[in-house]
């Protein structure tokens, strides 16, 4: 049992070894073997029962050829023809209830089995019993001495009654089918060795090799994915093959590209870094002389000098955290109750709205409506939204351009919209329009913007996401309550 088990685990280990060509190769050939046996085993058992057929046949001509002498006694020099023409030892038949010994068998002859031909199918379950039946008896006879006399029946007529038997010897039978299967084993070969060749060539070139080209492709696209060359350029097949190997090449295509925009994102982080110590100095710097500016009496500088400070220190405070974006999450949110209207209008005027004959800014939302939120995230995130928005007007030229801020609660939650009359956004950037570097629609922008609002809305456990309009783009904000999202 041991050395048994032994001989399968090499047979499986040198299988796993093989490749997939010789793997097809080796199961073709005996997929096509098992057929030709299952084929040449029925095709020998007829071959014997036509043969036995054929010797009751020379016998029923001897049997009516002895009817011709009176009494039926067969002269000796006759009786010994006629069994050498009809191959038999002995002959009897049967015929209108009269049984007739023709041709009589020699003293001391042995018997050694029977066979009857005269039985038909009744069935289909009976008729495989007796092809069954005959091809074991067809395989016993190639292996048996074949110096034994058998003994069979047939029909004499349309009357199950009348039969005619005879008394062979089996030698001739089983020479005569041990030729004929080699005959048929000659042919099966060929057929066999054709068929396989044909199969495997047509499984080579329709599966074996495609999936031998993708796993190369794969193997070299790993080594360097972010070298464009390597990805795989589909064949253009129509079926399952085809399809794989397109969802391949877009997936190569997207990963490629997903790892250049992470390259890209590692450069800026870099350059990030290294610009932020310097873009401190100089809001720095500018913030001491913004508050120099407080002792200026001048009615138009004292009204603007407290935003110009907020935006400082707003700047300030975004150059700090400037390296949170590359980081794997933005700090958490510290949401605090606020008046959202208020908000709003900080956004609009850090942003020179309304702009009188070019831009105009509705703001609806009710004054005492208060939202649950972080308020620097937001206000980074409505200054994004209206960035967007003036840039997107600017650039069509849009006459009388407008942009709207609405607002309103919903149970526990705050529902933000904020539209524009624009051009909207094209299709193609809505197809990537939280993604970064590849949203923009601005030449030279790089689509952070929504990235980033995204992100820091998420962290609210709120969403922002695009609604269809007729005119323009609106962007909706769901902020949910600090209890509806814990």
């Amino acid at each position: 049992m041991h050395g048994l088990a032994r001989v399968a685990a090499s047979l499986r280990a040198a299988w796993s070894r093989l490749g997939l060509p010789a793997k097809l190769l080796m199961l073709t050939a005996v997929f096509v073997l098992v057929a030709e046996i299952l084929i040449f085993l029925p095709s020998v058992a007829s071959y014997r029962i036509s043969w036995l057929s054929e010797r009751l046949t020379a016998a029923q001509l001897a049997a009516l050829s002895s009817e011709a002498f009176p009494g039926g006694e067969v002269p000796s020099a006759l009786r010994a023809d006629l069994l050498r023409t009809a191959q038999v030892k002995a002959i009897a038949s049967r015929r209108d209830g009269e049984r007739r010994l023709v041709l009589p068998v020699e003293p001391g002859v042995q018997i050694s089995a029977h066979y009857d031909l005269r039985g038909e199918p009744k069935s289909y379950w009976q008729g495989l019993g007796m092809k069954l039946t005959q091809v074991k008896d067809a395989i016993a006879l190639l292996f048996s001495p074949g110096d034994r006399l058998i003994r069979v029946m047939g029909s004499n007529s349309d009357d199950p009654n009348d039969l005619i038997e005879i008394v062979i010897p089996e030698a001739p039978l089983r020479q005569s089918m041990i030729q004929y299967g080699l005959n048929i084993l000659g042919l099966s070969v060929v057929i066999s060795a054709l068929t396989a060749s044909l199969v495997y060539f047509s499984l080579n070139r329709l599966l074996v090799k495609p999936l031998k080209n993708l796993t190369q492709n794969m193997l070299r696209f790993s080594a360097d994915p972010e070298d464009q060359t390597r990805i795989l350029t589909p064949s253009g097949r129509m079926d399952e093959m085809g399809v794989a190997e397109r969802e391949l090449s877009q997936m190569q295509k997207e990963l490629s590209g997903l790892l250049a925009q992470k390259n890209r994102l590692a450069q800026l982080g870099l350059a990030v870094s290294k610009i932020n110590h310097d873009l401190r100095n100089m809001l720095a710097n500018a913030q001491l002389i913004s508050d120099r500016l407080v002792d200026i009496p001048d009615p138009t500088v004292q009204r603007f000098v407290p935003k110009l400070i907020a935006s400082l220190d707003r700047a300030i405070s975004f150059c700090n955290s400037s390296l949170q974006f590359g980081r794997a999450a933005e700090a958490a949110p510290r949401r605090e109750l606020f008046r959202l209207r208020r908000l709003v209008e900080e956004v609009a005027d850090s942003q020179g709205l309304p702009r009188d004959g070019e831009i105009a800014f509705d703001v609806a939302i009710e004054e005492g409506l208060r939202i649950d939120a972080d308020r620097e995230h937001l206000f980074r995130v409505m200054s994004n939204l209206v960035r967007n928005a003036v840039q997107a007007l600017e650039t069509a030229e849009t006459p009388d351009g407008r942009i709207t801020v609405r607002a309103h609660r919903e149970g526990r939650k705050v529902i933000v919209d904020v539209s524009d009359n624009g051009p909207g956004i094209p299709p193609k950037a809505r197809e990537h329009l939280f993604k970064a570097f590849q949203a923009s629609t601005k030449k030279g922008g790089t689509g952070l913007g929504l990235v980033i609002a995204q992100e820091l809305i998420q962290a609210h456990g709120g969403s922002l996401a695009l609604v269809e309009s007729v005119r323009g783009a609106l962007f909706r904000i769901e902020m949910p309550d600090r209890s509806v999202h814990s």
